[in-house]
């Protein structure tokens, strides 16, 4: 696949397009809260632990909810809820459950299941979706990467915009909106700090999601969702 400049050098940025390609499995620990936890009356993320594959739509949170044993897991569309490895509850094509209704004012485990796990995904696997050929990626201008995603990859919008820092290559503001919460739901996912981990490789470790003004900047409140990654490996090398 032929990566456009500003694509080429955030996956340099990342660690390459050689790793990438090779991985297999994400291992991360997160803390996240926010207004949007509050509105939806979910307990907030305190270290939960997410694996997630690099090459499909694949997450498991644990904990989901309030029951430290139990895991929600994302499988394309699918999701379910697990414990032990057995099997308590599951949903098949969780997006279409998010129709007008109880949903507006409360999510269950499996509603938290779906949106949490496929926004991880498409927030940590970023540089692997720079060179996922189902997605379209065009450069606006330097800096600026818009994705048109096809119907099979579960994520925020069809369309989403990427800003990348064009000397670093490292991602500044990720632009989307949250069609499952509302049309209206339009988001500034703007990276405030990256780390490095003991492997050298560097990553996003702090976001903050915010409502996006017309022009594209983002609101300084409310605050949303609030994501600190404590830890973050790339694995299957």
């Amino acid at each position: 696949m032929n990566l456009t400049e500003t694509a080429a050098k955030a996956v340099a940025a990342y660690g390459g397009r050689e790793l990438w390609q090779n991985a297999r499995r994400i291992e991360a620990e997160v803390t996240a809260s926010g207004l949007a936890f509050v509105l939806k009356w979910r307990p907030f993320f305190r270290r939960v632990r997410f694996v997630e594959e690099v090459h499909r739509p694949f997450s498991q949170l644990t904990p989901i909810g309030r029951r430290p044993g139990v895991a929600g897991v994302l499988e394309g569309g699918d999701v379910r809820l697990e414990e032990g490895g057995n099997i308590l509850e599951e949903r098949r094509n969780a997006r279409g459950y998010f129709t007008p209704g109880r949903r507006l004012f409360w999510w269950d485990d499996l509603d938290m299941a779906y949106f949490a796990n496929y926004a991880t995904w498409n927030y940590f696997t970023l540089p692997a979706l720079l060179m996922n050929e189902e997605i379209t990626w065009n450069e606006l201008r330097p800096g600026v990467l818009q994705a048109t995603f096809p119907d099979r990859i579960p994520t925020h919008s069809r369309v989403q915009q990427f800003r990348f820092d064009t000397d670093s290559g490292r991602l500044i503001q990720h632009d989307y909106t949250a069609d499952i919460i509302s049309p209206l739901a339009k988001a500034a996912n703007v990276v405030i700090g990256h780390s490095t981990n003991a492997d050298g490789l560097v990553y996003p470790s702090e976001r903050r999601v915010t409502p996006r003004s017309p022009n594209g900047a983002p609101l300084p409140y409310p605050v949303l969702i609030h994501i600190q990654v404590h830890d973050y490996r790339l694995l299957g090398t």
